[in-house]
């Protein structure tokens, strides 16, 4: 007998992360993870899959590892894997199995690394603080202040981060086995700001780099390309021309870059890309237009999104449109750009290889919540190689997904529905209305926990992606700036109203939802209008004033999307705040957020909770200790369970 998705989905759900081919294709390892009962903590170990014997075995056995990346030379297999303290360092183990054997030491902990062209050294990216270079650890049982001298002191789900950043290291492997060489290794790179994102050239001189080096670069978080030799020495930009850049890759000669890059004056490289080559004493080259979107992985918080650059001069990247994910092909000359894999999926992670022409594709569907594929980019066939979950959905099918389109204003606004598996057309069912975050974020055809747990539980879920939203172009996402409440609203409501046709949809039971930007806009909606009987507000932006000087991205973030400066958008900021319209809501309200959020402060949830309780609202705040802004996706199994329970539970009770 099946049954509804519920909350415990949050802790029922295996992942899948990290695919790394082997050279030939023959072998792919990658990241199963779980929470672990009966705690439900997390726990991660990194997978080998035969591809030819289609075999799969736990490669390691540690608690919490992950990120394998195979040498070029495919003797080695490196990893991360979190030591005692909770850091995570680079470990190493033979192709064929054996002992695990660490490889860095560094205080802070690795983030990064890549591997040599001839198998023999990595590069890491690991933090540094100026308060603890000699190595040692302060007493964490003697208070002590922390002091803040740039404004991105903190950064959302990292935490405090003071005057640390993040640097290049030149680590030795077989010194660092045996121990003759300190760990983390030789440091290639110094100075006030971060560096990311190492790729070493194929002739092994050189490594290529994204830095924030800019005078600017504590108000605008802007990235650009650099290249320092192996030896050391200064770095060289190699961008001069682009806002920001997001991913890079070398060409086969070493003599030129690929990087998902930016021309526009705001830089958001995040949200809309372009590819461009960079050579040298050249202007950067585009080879991409807008109506794809290339993908990236958010910065600082998950390793940069795979580029490659073949020898015939083909380029393959992972890039979006109109909220579906596609593996492409182009010549690094430009022209044509070919679908060689995709379409129906969200895809969030590839790794190819070469020789064997073999890509690994991480996709969620709305059939999956997500699994590896293995792509022959030839001729594009494809097959799903794991299947972690079957057993889950066999008992509790998905929810079923419609697509369609409203016009407004002359524009196209997609949505999508999602529907029970069983809908009975004859009934009559309540809608919640689920708004993403961003505001440039987009709904893809993927598996969204939430929305499935909704929709499978009797309430169908509108997933509307209003102007603002990415993969539909370069000018659908920028009219959202500055205009926040506007025409973003109005697109809203007006999928709803084409949704409200429908003679099984009730328009007496209507709910609300939204995450970040999301919460922001329920927030909004509730202030503007009674057609709402219940809203879960998720970690919301509520008052942009006192949003601009508390958010990690209230400067670098709030002036792009606001208009300016606290001094120089006040009003416009008081305008577009939902706290001004407070006294307006009559919707009850349920506000779910994260105590260590950075991005998304508690405090704007707390000024909302007592403007409605002040007023007699039903409101109620539900603190989530020691969770960040991206908890819902990432935190513990228990609190990702708990909000989902809490959402379905508000709706169950007021959408009857």
């Amino acid at each position: 007998m099946s049954s509804p998705i519920g909350p415990e989905a949050a802790h029922r759900i295996r992942s899948v992360s990290d695919p790394s081919l082997s050279r030939g294709g023959s072998h792919l390892a990658f990241t199963l993870s779980w929470a672990e009962p009966p705690e439900f903590n997390s726990r991660s170990r990194i997978m080998m899959l035969d591809l030819n014997q289609g075999e799969q075995v736990e490669f390691t056995q540690g608690n919490r590892d992950s990120s394998p990346r195979f040498s070029l030379a495919d003797r080695s297999l490196a990893f991360l894997r979190e030591d005692a303290a909770g850091t995570r360092q680079v470990w190493l183990m033979g192709v064929g199995g054996g002992e695990a054997r660490r490889v860095t030491s560094a205080p802070l902990g690795v983030t990064d690394f890549n591997w040599s062209p001839g198998g023999d050294a990595l590069v890491v990216c690991a933090g540094v603080d100026p308060e603890h270079l000699n190595g040692e650890s302060p007493d964490p049982d003697i208070p002590r202040v922390r002091v803040a001298r740039r404004i991105r002191y903190r950064y959302d789900t990292l935490g405090w981060l003071g005057d640390a950043h993040t640097h290049l290291f030149l680590v030795n492997v077989p010194g660092a086995l045996d121990g003759n060489e300190s760990s983390p290794g030789v440091q290639l790179t110094e100075g006030d700001w971060d560096d990311l994102a190492p790729v070493w050239s194929p002739d092994g001189s050189r490594i290529a780099f994204l830095s924030g080096r800019n005078g600017d670069r504590d108000i605008r978080d802007l990235t650009q390309v650099y290249v320092v030799p192996v030896e050391g020495g200064e770095p060289v930009s190699w961008s001069q021309g682009l806002t920001n850049a997001g991913a890079l890759a070398w060409s086969p000669d070493s003599r030129r870059l690929l990087t998902v890059g930016t021309q526009e004056p705001g830089g958001m490289v995040l949200w809309q890309g372009w590819l461009f080559v960079l050579e040298p004493g050249k202007d950067p080259r585009r080879i991409t237009d807008d109506v794809i979107k290339p993908y990236l992985s958010m910065p600082a918080l998950a390793r940069p999104t795979e580029l490659s650059w073949a020898e015939d001069g083909t380029v393959c990247f992972l890039g979006e449109k109109a909220g579906e994910s596609f593996i492409f092909q182009v010549t690094s000359r430009g022209g044509p750009v070919k679908t060689k894999h995709g379409g129906g999926s969200l895809i969030t992670s590839l790794n190819l290889d070469h020789p064997s022409g073999r890509a690994a594709a991480l996709a969620s569907s709305p059939e999956s919540p997500g699994d590896l594929h293995l792509v022959e980019l030839g001729g594009g066939a494809a097959r799903q190689v794991t299947d972690h979950n079957h057993g889950y959905l066999a008992e509790h099918p998905p929810a079923r997904l419609e697509k369609f389109s409203i016009e407004r204003t002359g524009i196209e606004i997609q949505c999508r529905l999602w529907l029970p598996p069983d809908l009975d057309a004859t009934r009559r069912y309540p809608l919640v209305l689920d708004i993403h975050g961003g505001p440039n974020g987009a709904f893809y055809d993927s598996f969204v926990p939430l929305q499935q747990m909704l929709a499978t539980s009797g309430y169908p879920v509108l997933a509307v992606n209003p102007r603002g939203s990415s993969t539909y172009g370069d000018d659908f996402m920028m009219s959202v700036l500055e205009d926040w409440g506007g025409e973003d609203y109005l697109d809203l409501m007006a999928a709803v109203d084409a949704v409200l046709e429908r003679p099984y949809i009730d328009d007496s039971r209507l709910g609300v939802h939204g995450y970040s930007y999301g919460g922001y806009m329920t927030s909004w909606i509730i202030g503007h209008t009674g057609r709402f009987k219940a809203a879960v507000v998720g970690a919301p932006c509520i008052n942009l004033v006192s949003m601009y000087g508390t958010s990690d991205i209230g400067v670098s973030f709030g002036e792009a999307q606001w208009g300016g400066t606290l001094a120089e958008a006040a009003s416009k900021l008081v305008e577009r705040s939902p706290i001004t319209y407070a006294a307006n809501v009559q919707t009850p309200a349920l506000l779910l957020h994260g105590e260590a959020d950075h991005r998304c402060p508690i405090g704007q949830s707390e000024e909302f909770f007592v403007a409605l309780k002040r007023r007699g609202v039903e409101v109620e705040l539900v603190r989530f200790p020691g969770c960040s802004h991206s908890f819902p996706r990432t935190g513990h199994a228990r609190m990702r369970e708990e909000y989902l329970a809490r959402a379905l539970g508000w709706f169950q009770r007021l959408l009857v």
